[in-house]
């Protein structure tokens, strides 16, 4: 069930059909922390993958079910709470050689467009800044539905991914290997599974 979806009324044109039950989606919504999660893979001595996650995050998305192209997303991340599940990894990574957290405590993405790509999926583009770099970013997002929680909550849910390369936000750290390559790769995979609750319907 997409946002947003087309049917045609003629041989010739396509027109956009509203479906009454996503157009009441519309509306202003928190994201839950408590039931989302962002992540990150990165490869490790050219073998392996390290996996590590935020865990304190909070945002805002503005849905428009007729129009997609008016939703909005802001998200605030703490650098300070990454977690790959080595405490000296984690330290290294809170410092200076990264993300300098005690001086830049906040990652955050602040969406500038938005498109539907067909069914269930999105892409949903703005600027994302690590540090002191803001550079664009393109995330691609599928839509997983609505419902109503046991405590009467309206929710939504997305899971979405990107990929960045560190080296253009500043965290260019690494160590050479004696084999060759290098310790940490550029290429960093980003992970979202959302899940956000309804704040106020459409005004």
């Amino acid at each position: 069930m997409g946002l947003f979806t087309r049917k045609s009324t003629a041989p010739a044109a396509a027109t956009a059909v509203i479906d009454p039950a996503l157009a009441a989606l519309t509306g202003d919504y928190a994201i839950d922390p408590a039931h989302s999660s962002i992540g990150f893979t990165v490869r490790h001595a050219m073998v392996t993958n390290v996996r590590g996650s935020f865990g304190e995050h909070e945002g805002t998305l503005r849905l428009d079910g007729a129009d997609p192209s008016r939703s909005t997303a802001a998200l605030d991340i703490r650098v300070a709470s990454v977690d790959t599940g080595i405490k000296d990894r984690d330290a290294h990574l809170r410092g200076d050689d990264f993300f300098s957290a005690e001086k830049f405590p906040l990652m955050t993405f602040r969406s500038t467009a938005a498109e539907a790509l067909g069914g269930d999926r999105y892409r949903i583009t703005g600027d994302l800044t690590i540090k002191d770099v803001t550079r664009p970013l393109a995330i691609d997002l599928e839509f997983n539905g609505s419902a109503t929680d046991v405590y009467g909550a309206e929710r939504v849910g997305f899971e979405g991914s990107a990929e960045i390369l560190r080296s253009e936000w500043g965290l260019t750290w690494n160590a050479a290997l004696e084999a060759g390559g290098v310790m940490v790769s550029d290429k960093v995979k980003l992970t979202f599974d959302i899940s956000a609750v309804r704040t106020a319907p459409q005004g």
